[in-house]
């Protein structure tokens, strides 16, 4: 009984332990897929590197999906689902991307880790959950370290400084329905899903910015080094999603939901080693204050467990 007991102890802690390490690999990872889209931008439309994050994501997802034989039940109700997922992430993609065209990316990273605000926000206005005051202030609180943030950057880049904002929202609208759909459906059917509509609708986005030659959206013949950094976008993308998944399997979100915020360091770090740019003072002050509402907001979700209040929100995207 005892040994039986002190198995399970050693599993669980072995569980912990490889969820922990995957996903801090995950959030290092990520600002390296946004160090290449950065490079790649720089002579690559925001749109084509989207398109490349998606076309490598499914290629890298189709071998797994082949193996797993999990294909996932098809109706045009969750398709889509799938295509609203995917069509916000690549919006938040897109911004993200020619935000980074001239925002230094830890900047641009702090800004979007006003998400788990917006989320909160969203998730008590359409799934019902019971948010208090004291979250709803560190909402606000977050936002204000994000105007920190973007208020020396606006008048450095004008109106470009807010689409770190508009990635947050999308992806917060992409976690929302994700986890409503997450119940009914495999997490490897759904990135493999979402990078398949990702891909069509970034190639529609490339043909509307090739007849109207939109710089965001215009196609261009990539040269070799271009070429390199929309591998490493579509490979870094990959990577970190797969850890992302099995980190999340293995362990709790609300366990692995801090770590998150390790991604503003190593963004910083990675940004300061390749294109030697370090946040100010003011700038970090609003580091600082996003990431302490972030993790407070998590707290507190974390400590009173908030959940829709029927459970039909639950299964409102379900066939």
């Amino acid at each position: 009984m005892n040994t039986s007991s002190g198995s399970s102890a050693r599993l669980l802690q072995s569980e912990l332990t490889f969820g922990l390490v995957t996903m801090f690999l995950s959030v290092v990872l990520s600002p390296v897929m946004d160090i290449f889209s950065k490079l790649a931008a720089t002579t690559i439309p925001p749109g084509e590197v989207t398109a490349a994050r998606f076309i490598f994501q499914a290629l890298f997802a189709l071998p797994m999906m082949a193996m797993r034989g999990k294909w996932g039940v098809w109706s045009w109700r969750r398709s889509g689902v799938h295509a609203i997922r995917a069509a916000v992430l690549t919006l938040s993609m897109v911004s993200f991307v020619t935000t980074l065209q001239i925002m230094e990316v830890a900047d641009a990273i702090a800004i979007f880790f006003v998400e788990p605000m917006i989320l909160t926000i969203l998730s008590s206005i359409f799934l019902k959950e019971t948010i208090g005051w004291r979250r709803y202030t560190a909402c606000a609180v977050g936002f204000f370290g994000a105007m920190l943030i973007i208020q020396p950057s606006f008048q450095e880049v004008g109106f470009f400084a807010l689409l770190p904002i508009v990635t947050a929202f999308c992806v917060a609208v992409y976690v929302m329905i994700t986890r409503v759909v997450s119940h009914s459906e495999d997490a490897w059917s759904m990135q493999f899903r979402t990078a398949l509509w990702g891909t069509g609708i970034s190639v529609v986005l490339l043909a509307i910015g090739r007849t109207t030659g939109s710089t965001i959206l215009d196609p261009v013949i990539p040269d070799l080094m271009a070429t390199l950094y929309l591998l490493g976008v579509g490979v870094t993308a990959a990577a970190a999603g797969i850890l992302t998944v099995y980190a999340y399997r293995a362990v709790p979100a609300s366990t692995l939901a801090p770590l998150q915020y390790f991604e503003i360091v190593s963004a910083t770090i990675f940004g300061w080693l390749v294109f030697d740019n370090f946040p100010d003072a003011i700038k970090w002050l609003g580091i600082l204050i996003i990431t302490g509402s972030g993790l407070y907001i998590l707290w507190r979700e974390r400590r009173f467990a908030s959940k829709p209040v029927s459970d039909t929100s639950e299964t409102a995207f379900t066939p």
